[in-house]
């Protein structure tokens, strides 16, 4: 008997089939269904907290600003925005664009209104013919409708009004300690510093070792100025040792002064 030949070829295993894993739908659709309702539930409660802005409350120690100024940028800002949907930030910027308003914070004041705390500029001198600057060296009023006349004068080109105030701060803290006060201070435009004192005395400090030649004239010439304002019209500092007095009645005196800086010329000196 004749044995069959053995079918050595390997059968081919069958395609495996796809199976989806298997999901819990019941809890998926729960998750989903919860989801819908928190959202639902956020969107209705802001809808029912973003309520029309009635009221508008200014805080602060108010004197140049005016409350009706700043509602009246605030309902322009609005936009039909609600308390929960109205831009905090946009409302400070407009209120803070206000003359004389340093800083502005807004808050919400539920339910249905506003509260900005505003801080006013102070003006510490005025600036060339009719601005205002505050003690950071600010230009806050470049054309002020009204000019406290007790401030004393600054003045300088475009751009110098924060050197220009601390060197005044600096300055008057230091007259303080003698008696005198400044009323004016001046730097031109070639970089020439002139100061006035509320006595009418000149200090000319010219453009050079501003800060030594201030400190002479604290040291050696203060004291005169206290002493006989009456008859003096400048002092000048403007020398590379003392310095030269101008008398009203048109005579001068130098006190231990060489010559005039180099740099700076003896005719025009600044």
């Amino acid at each position: 008997m004749l044995n069959r030949k053995r079918n050595t070829r390997r059968s081919l295993p069958r395609a495996r089939r796809f199976k989806l894993p298997a999901f819990n739908w019941r809890r998926i659709g729960l998750t989903t269904g919860g989801v819908a309702v928190s959202a639902l539930a956020v969107v209705g409660l802001v809808w029912l907290l973003d309520q029309p802005i009635q009221r508008v409350i200014v805080k602060g120690r108010l004197q140049r600003v005016s409350a009706m100024d700043v509602e009246q940028v605030v309902r322009g800002r609005l936009r039909g925005a609600g308390l929960v949907s109205v831009d905090l930030e946009d409302i400070g910027v407009g209120v803070r664009s206000l003359p004389w308003v340093d800083s502005a914070a807004v808050q919400r004041s539920w339910p249905r209104g506003l509260k900005i705390d505003i801080i006013e500029q102070i003006a510490v001198a005025r600036w060339n013919e009719a601005g205002l600057v505050n003690a950071r060296g600010q230009l806050f009023q470049s054309e002020a409708h009204f000019v406290p006349p007790e401030l004393p004068q600054l003045a300088g080109p475009t751009g110098s009004e924060e050197e220009v105030t601390a060197r005044y701060l600096a300055t008057q803290g230091r007259l303080t300690e003698v008696g005198l006060r400044l009323a004016a201070l001046d730097l031109d435009a070639r970089g020439a510093w002139n100061l006035t004192l509320d006595n009418g005395v000149q200090v000319r400090l010219g453009r050079q070792q501003i800060d030594a030649r201030f400190e002479r004239f604290m040291l050696v010439a203060a004291k005169l100025v206290s002493q006989r304002a009456a008859d003096l019209a400048y002092v000048d500092l403007r020398y590379s040792n003392g310095f030269a007095v101008g008398w009203k009645g048109g005579g001068h005196l130098a006190q231990g002064a060489a010559s005039p800086s180099t740099h700076e010329g003896a005719h025009g000196i600044g």
